[in-house]
């Protein structure tokens, strides 16, 4: 169950340049790695090879992709906010993304965002720019910062 859970888009409105409540832990695992690295074609030794990371790699240990943590963001944003009247939510695009560290297997990550901005979109949806921190327990630089764009319909 989401941590913020609002009626509809009026409800929500009211949210537009606050801080959202903190997310869950998720640890990124090696099968989520590997899942990744099929579906995005990148087979890099570096995030799938556990014994050559092991060797060769500086962290010891494999590395998530960085556009692994991007593409959580969507998840991460739905486990944090639901909006009961939403009847399909898309993404719409990023405006900036960095990966100031990287994320090594069985590490756990949460996500510390707002809400930047609430705009109208069509009939019935809203554009939402959302301020996206991928945090690391117990690591100061985040694994992802990131303006989300995303559509919501009612």
């Amino acid at each position: 169950m989401a941590k913020l859970e609002l009626d509809n888009f009026e409800a929500f409105r009211a949210w537009e340049g606050k801080s959202l409540p903190l997310g869950d832990w998720l640890t990124v695992t090696q099968e989520m790695i590997n899942d990744f690295a099929k579906a995005t074609m990148d087979f890099q030794w570096i995030h799938v090879d556990v014994e050559k990371a092991k060797k060769h790699s500086p962290f010891k240990k494999p590395v998530a992709h960085g556009f692994m943590s991007v593409s959580l963001l969507s998840k991460m944003l739905g486990d944090v906010v639901r909006i009961k009247s939403t009847t399909m939510g898309v993404n719409y695009g990023l405006n900036k993304v960095r990966f100031p560290s990287p994320v090594l297997v069985d590490t756990r990550l949460r996500l510390a965002g707002e809400i930047q901005k609430i705009e109208g979109y069509g009939e019935t949806g809203l554009k939402i720019t959302w301020n996206c921190v991928v945090e690391i327990d117990g690591i100061d630089k985040p694994a992802c910062v990131a303006e989300f764009i995303s559509l919501m319909f009612e």
